[in-house]
Formats: C-alpha cells, sequence, structure tokens
C-alpha cells in the first residue's frame, strides 16, 4: 500500500514514460541480489533495480519477448533504519525514486548530484 501510494506521488512525467516494470516488496534480498548488486552485506541493501534502463535499449528492444524489468525494495531493511511510520513512508518514497531513477539510466553518483 505505502509502495502504490509512493508510485503514485511520482511526477506524472515520469509515470507515463514507465512502462513493463514490475515492483515488488521482498523481506531481504536473496542470493541473486545480492550478488546482482554487488553487494556483500544483506541488511545494507534498501532496494534494487534489473533490467534493461530506457538509455541503453536499441532499437528492436521489444521485437522479441521480453520479461518485466523489476524494482524490489525491501521492507525489512526499509523498517530497520526507521523509527516511526512517516520516516518508512518517507524512505519508501526514496528508495522508490532511487530505483525508478536506475530505469531511467541514471547512476548512484548523478541520483545523488540531482538530489536524491
Amino acid at each position: 500500500m505505502l509502495v502504490e501510494k509512493a508510485f503514485e506521488e511520482l511526477p506524472e512525467e515520469f509515470k507515463r514514460r514507465i512502462e513493463n516494470v514490475h515492483i515488488v516488496v521482498d523481506d531481504l534480498p536473496d542470493e541473486f541480489d545480492m550478488s546482482g548488486a554487488h553487494i556483500r552485506n544483506p541488511y545494507s541493501l534498501l532496494g534494487l533495480y534489473s533490467g534493461v534502463p530506457l538509455n541503453k535499449r536499441g532499437p528492436d528492444y521489444g521485437m522479441y519477448p521480453i520479461t518485466p524489468d523489476r524494482i524490489k525494495l525491501f521492507r525489512m531493511n526499509i523498517e530497520r533504519g526507521c523509527s516511526a511510520d512517516i520516516e518508512i513512508e518517507e524512505k519508501i518514497r526514496e528508495v522508490l525514486i532511487h530505483e525508478v531513477a536506475h530505469y531511467f539510466g541514471m547512476t548512484d553518483a548523478e541520483i545523488r548530484k540531482a538530489g536524491y
């Protein structure tokens, strides 16, 4: 519910461009998530984008069957760093924005430079 609310609060110009993305909430990252994110501590990963970012898609993208891109948010890790419900809601929003930025092709450095 909080993730849906955070998604609905994204600016319309971004929501309109998001297609074929599956957003899921897991308790914790699994080994596959950890290896894909190149992170050793499973408790430090709050979210993860996997797929082909928009700026990396060639002209043949979508001409063949493809699985949806995926944004995962890790509930227990997000909750662990928050002491109140309002903090959880804000952290979910922050993590979702970060992962959506990866969908659009931004690097971590670019996301930080943009203020997220």
